[in-house]
């Protein structure tokens, strides 16, 4: 574990609204709730989507995710608790494991599936979509599985941790870049008492999920597995959270990419027609 740069925000972004979320079931009955979706994304931008995951309870995951297309963004999958096999119509197979994380670029088209490999115990994580910039959506298909030891810690002051799966905090580059987008993706652990202190760049979308203990925002506490919208405060250099009880937060930022978003189930492109080409390629195999 590294130790980062000192990190001063003299203006901590606040919060502007909590989402509770929706409860849902997806793939082949996976029950998860769903932070993030359509009605957030202009105003997350460049993010479009967010589920949490988290069940002791086999029958809440146990079906997984069969094979579902995606077109035209990325997803990133980080698993806290469990593990889960992903196949694609390209030929790659890997497997996810506690504390790992994959990163898919869907680009002009995958098929795959993401199936739990355990029949009993905790699964828990999130799922983000990221968009792509129009000039990179027809990109070529890309993942990569990511250890949890290959993943960039950070060691801050008074115990607090920071896991880089994205972008850089404290000087420390974490496992992924994208320049377009810039998303920063942290998973924060906070002792109780202490806090963590993130330069966000003026101009980037920012929210938290508290999805353990306690934790806050100067005053505003953080509502816990509910996506906390940061404000888009051109006087804040970025963001403090202080911790009543151990927490553990994921932050995530990102540059807004200021495109149409069109979305039809799992295709998100910048028109209509794109839509249907999308649907017309998949009908005819050119997927993967």
């Amino acid at each position: 574990m590294g130790k980062g740069k000192t990190v001063e925000v003299r203006r901590s972004r606040t919060i502007e609204r909590s989402h509770a979320g929706e409860v849902t079931r997806d793939g082949a009955g996976v029950r998860l709730t769903r932070l993030l979706s359509q009605g957030l994304q202009a105003r997350l931008d460049p993010f479009l989507m967010l589920d949490f995951f988290g069940s002791d309870q086999a029958a809440d995951y146990i079906a997984g995710f069969p094979d579902h297309p995606h077109r035209g963004f990325e997803t990133i999958t980080y698993m806290l608790e469990g593990r889960m096999r992903h196949r694609d119509n390209g030929g790659h197979e890997g497997l996810l494991e506690t504390g790992g994380m994959q990163w898919m670029t869907a680009g002009r088209g995958v098929v795959h599936s993401e199936m739990p490999e355990q029949e009993a115990g905790r699964m828990m994580g999130f799922q983000l979509w990221l968009n792509l910039p129009a000039r990179d959506k027809m990109s070529d298909p890309w993942y990569r599985d990511f250890a949890a030891g290959d993943l960039p810690r950070i060691a801050g002051a008074g115990g607090a941790t920071a896991i880089v799966l994205a972008g850089e905090s404290h000087g420390v580059a974490g496992a992924v870049q994208r320049p377009v987008t810039a998303p920063l993706v942290l998973d924060l652990h906070i002792p109780a008492g202490e806090c963590w202190q993130q330069a966000l760049e003026p101009g980037h979308h920012a929210f938290m999920v508290l999805y353990e203990g306690q934790a806050s925002i100067g005053d505003e506490k953080l509502v816990p597995r509910s996506l906390a919208v940061l404000t888009d405060d051109p006087s804040a250099d970025g963001v403090i959270v202080t911790a009543q009880m151990q927490a553990r937060v994921l932050l995530v930022a990102g540059r807004p990419l200021n495109e149409p978003i069109v979305q039809y189930g799992p295709f998100v492109m910048n028109t209509r027609e794109e839509i249907a080409a999308a649907v017309q390629d998949l009908r005819e195999g050119r997927f993967g």
